[in-house]
């Protein structure tokens, strides 16, 4: 009988430690998670110096166009400038629409627009429809660099689709 009770304590404490074992690894696995989903979305370091995190840049490209349709025709032609200068869009498919859309709104050029909103979009700040910004430069840096072109890709597009139906 005294066998049996020390074999329950034994097995009852190593079930303990095991757990508490188990317990460790599944708060030292988070932590390493953490750090690198911090690598991946280019935070390190915790701060946030325009990064965006995997599931922000899967929402973007996942999400509806008006995710990434501009609040303004204004702040589409900057945008458009701002996708031609980087190479996103061809000069050959934006230009003329970018040309017509700033005539319409009265801009000879960049140098002396004075709107606000065209400017943040020539830096490539896109204010979008949703009130949200999307700063497509800052997917210019840090991890996950296919995901952020492909978010510019389309953010770039969206734009230029939505700039021909305010001509």
């Amino acid at each position: 009988m005294k066998a049996f009770r020390t074999s329950i304590l034994a097995l009852a404490a190593s079930g303990l430690l095991m757990a508490g074992g188990a317990q460790a690894a599944n708060s030292l696995l988070d932590s390493l998670s953490d750090a690198a989903n911090q690598q991946l979305s280019g935070n390190a370091g915790g701060g946030s110096e325009g990064g965006y995190s995997m599931s922000q840049l899967t929402s973007l490209l996942g999400g509806s166009n008006s995710n990434l349709t501009s609040k303004s025709s204004t702040n589409a032609a900057g945008i458009l400038q701002y996708c031609v200068k980087n190479n996103v869009l061809s000069a050959t498919s934006a230009t003329s629409v970018k040309d017509k859309l700033m005539d319409k709104l009265g801009i000879q050029n960049a140098g002396t627009a004075q709107k606000a909103d065209y400017q943040d979009g020539l830096n490539g700040i896109l204010h979008t429809g949703k009130g949200q910004n999307v700063d497509l430069s800052s997917l210019d840096s840090g991890g996950l660099t296919q995901l952020k072109e492909k978010v510019k890709t389309k953010a770039c597009d969206v734009v230029l689709k939505q700039a021909k139906s305010f001509l």
